[in-house]
């Protein structure tokens, strides 16, 4: 029987914190990569959690594409689309 189902989404995840403008430019680059289709992104506030501060306090925004860190501080959306493509398999 062939599987019919769909493949999962990739994770993308960003962690960012309130008022980061950084944060938000690489959202905005993220989606603009050409694939936002393909993947369900997770923000993650690093406020809320003690650990996650003291890791990003000062790196944010960190991106990873299931679980492997591809950026930090800036992202490109064309070099973001070459390694999600790449890491997702697409």
């Amino acid at each position: 029987m062939k599987n019919t189902n769909p493949p999962a989404k990739a994770i993308v995840t960003i962690y960012t914190r309130p008022g980061c403008h950084l944060c938000e430019d690489a959202k905005a680059n993220i989606l603009a990569s050409g694939y936002a289709s393909c993947f369900t992104i997770e923000e993650i506030n690093i406020d809320e959690d003690e650990t996650l501060k003291q890791q990003f306090q000062y790196d944010i925004p960190v991106i990873r594409i299931n679980g492997i860190k591809v950026f930090k501080h800036f992202v490109d959306p064309k070099a973001f689309a070459r390694k999600f493509k790449r890491i997702a398999g697409i």
